[in-house]
C-alpha cells in the first residue's frame, strides 16, 4: 500500500487533535493535504474569505514545518478531488465532517462520487464535541431546547485530544496547485482589511496561546465578565474554533481542568462550548435553520425586507449608542461582543421589524468568526422564530442593557467617536476613529458629523410596535 492519501482540509486547520490527519499519518503512506476553494467557499462573505486566507497561510507554514505542504485548487469539490486522484494515483480520500446543509450536500456528493470510482473514503467527527446523531432524547429524537441538551452531554466521557502530528510522509512528487495570492480571497474587504488585520488572532499556535491565557487569567471571572461590554472578559476563541485552528475538544478539556481547579467561571465556559454543539446539532437535524424560519408559523409574520432604517443600523447611525458601538466594533475588528450581538439583533428584528435574514446575512459578510450554524441560531433565537427562542415579548431595551453591562459608558465611547467628551484627545482614541477610515468612502461619514439627536425608531415606540405585530400574529 504505497498509493497516496488525499487529506481534504476545510475547517480543521491544525496539527493537534485532528482526527483525519492523525489517521492518515498512521497509515505509513504519502499524505497530500488539500484545500479547495469550492462551491461552498464561493458563497462566503467578505470577512470569512479574508480570514480563511490568513488561516491557510498560517496552516501551510505549520505543514511545511513537518515536511509537508498544502495543495490548493479552485472549483467544484468532486471535480477537483477526481483530478487530484488521477494526477497522484491516490486511492483514499479523508476529511473531518461538517454539518450545515450546503457543506453536507457537497460532502455527500463527493463521498458518493469517489466511492463510485472505487476509492476508499473516510470521514471523521472532529468539528464538534458530540456527533449530532449521537445525542438523542429519551424518545430517540433530537433536542430542540438547549438546557436538556446540556444535561444530556455534560457528564459524557470524551477521549483525550489527539497529540500533534509530527510528520506527514511526502509524495514522490507534489501535484501542481494554485497560488493563494491568485485567489484574492481578501479582495472584497477593501480598505477595511488593514484594520481588521490588527485584531485577528491567526493560526494554531496563536489559538493555543489564547486558550492558555484565557484559562490562566480570565476564566475565573468568566460567568460575569463575559457580559460586560467594556471588559475583555471572553475567550475570543470563536474565531479560531470556526477555522479549526483549535479543536472544541482541546478547549473542553482545558475547561474541565479549570473547573477541577475550582475556577468559578469554568462551568459557564463549558456551557458555551456545548451551545456551539447545540447549533450544529440543530443544523444537522433541521437544515432549514440557516435559511428559513425554524418555526414555519413565523413565515406570515410582517417582517420587512431590507430598508433605509436597516441601512442606518448597518452603518452604526441608529442614534442608539450601544447598538451603534457594536456595529462599528464589528466593522473595525471583524468580531462583536457576545452580549452586543443580542442587542443589535433585537433592535433590528423587533424595534425595526426587519427580517432576521437581513442581519444574519450582514453578519455573514462582516464576521471573521462567522459560523453558519451559530450565526443563524443566534439570530433566530433573538428574533423569536428559532428553536428554544427568546420569548416574542422579550424586547431588549438597549439603554437599560447599556446601563447594566456598560455602566461607565466605556464601550460606547470607545466605538462612537461622536459622543465623546469635547475635551478628549481624539488623536489617541484610535478605535472609534478607525471606523471612519475602514468603512466605504461612499458612506461619507466623518467623526465630526453630529450624532443623531434621536433614535431612528424610539425605544418605547419600537417596543410597542413590535408587541402589536406579535399580538396580531397570534390572533391570525
Amino acid at each position: 500500500m504505497t498509493a497516496p492519501i488525499l487529506l481534504w482540509h476545510r475547517r480543521d486547520l491544525r496539527l493537534t487533535d485532528n482526527a483525519a490527519m492523525d489517521w492518515a499519518a498512521r497509515q505509513g503512506r504519502p499524505v497530500i493535504p488539500v484545500f479547495l476553494h469550492d462551491e461552498v467557499v464561493e458563497g462566503w462573505g467578505a470577512a470569512p474569505r479574508w480570514r480563511m486566507d490568513k488561516a491557510l497561510r498560517a496552516f501551510r507554514d505549520r505543514l511545511r514545518e513537518i515536511g509537508s505542504d498544502l495543495v490548493l485548487r479552485r472549483g467544484p469539490a468532486l471535480h477537483n478531488l477526481r483530478a487530484l486522484v488521477a494526477e497522484t494515483g491516490a486511492d483514499t480520500v479523508v476529511w473531518n465532517r461538517l454539518y450545515v446543509a450546503d457543506e453536507r450536500a457537497r460532502d455527500t456528493d463527493a463521498k458518493e462520487g469517489l466511492r463510485d470510482d472505487g476509492l476508499t473514503v473516510e470521514s471523521f467527527g472532529n468539528h464538534v464535541l458530540f456527533e449530532p446523531w449521537e445525542v438523542k432524547t429519551g424518545q430517540g429524537g433530537y433536542y430542540r431546547v438547549y438546557s436538556p441538551f446540556w444535561r444530556a452531554v455534560k457528564d459524557r466521557d470524551l477521549d483525550e485530544p489527539l497529540a500533534p502530528v509530527e510528520a506527514l510522509q511526502a509524495p514522490d512528487a507534489w501535484p501542481e496547485g494554485d497560488a493563494l495570492d491568485d485567489w484574492e480571497m481578501g479582495r472584497a474587504m477593501r480598505r477595511g482589511a488593514e484594520y481588521v488585520a490588527q485584531h485577528a488572532c491567526v493560526g494554531e499556535l496563536a489559538a493555543r496561546d489564547r486558550l492558555v491565557t484565557f484559562i490562566e487569567e480570565r476564566v475565573e471571572d468568566y460567568a460575569e465578565a463575559r457580559d460586560m461590554l467594556g471588559v475583555d472578559g471572553t475567550s475570543g476563541l470563536s474565531e479560531n474554533l470556526t477555522h479549526g485552528e483549535i479543536s472544541a475538544r482541546e478547549c473542553w478539556f482545558a475547561g474541565l481542568r479549570a473547573r477541577e481547579d475550582g475556577k468559578a467561571g469554568a462551568e459557564t465556559f463549558l456551557k458555551e462550548l456545548v451551545w456551539r454543539d447545540f447549533a450544529h446539532h440543530l443544523a444537522y437535524h433541521t437544515p432549514q435553520l440557516t435559511k428559513e424560519n425554524w418555526k414555519p408559523e413565523w413565515d406570515a409574520f410582517p417582517w420587512r425586507d431590507d430598508n433605509d432604517e436597516a441601512e442606518a443600523w448597518r452603518r452604526g447611525r441608529t442614534g442608539v449608542p450601544v447598538v451603534d458601538a457594536a456595529m462599528r466594533q464589528m466593522w473595525v475588528t471583524g468580531t462583536m461582543h457576545n452580549r452586543a450581538r443580542m442587542l443589535v439583533a433585537s433592535y433590528l428584528t423587533k424595534h425595526l421589524l426587519t427580517h432576521w435574514r437581513v442581519g444574519c446575512d450582514h453578519f455573514a459578510d462582516c464576521l471573521i468568526d462567522w459560523d453558519p450554524a451559530n450565526n443563524a441560531l443566534g439570530w433566530q433565537w433573538t428574533a423569536g422564530s428559532g428553536p428554544d427562542a427568546s420569548p416574542f415579548f422579550r424586547v431588549f431595551n438597549p439603554d437599560t442593557q447599556a446601563e447594566r453591562f456598560d455602566p461607565d459608558g466605556v464601550y460606547r465611547r470607545r466605538w462612537v467617536a461622536e459622543i465623546r467628551d469635547a475635551g478628549s484627545d481624539r488623536r489617541n482614541d484610535d478605535l472609534g476613529l478607525d471606523y471612519f477610515d475602514a468603512i466605504p468612502r461612499s458612506w461619507a461619514m466623518h467623526p465630526d458629523d453630529p450624532y443623531p439627536a434621536e433614535p431612528i425608531v424610539g425605544l418605547k415606540e419600537g417596543r410597542a410596535r413590535a408587541l402589536e405585530a406579535y399580538g396580531n400574529r397570534d390572533a391570525a
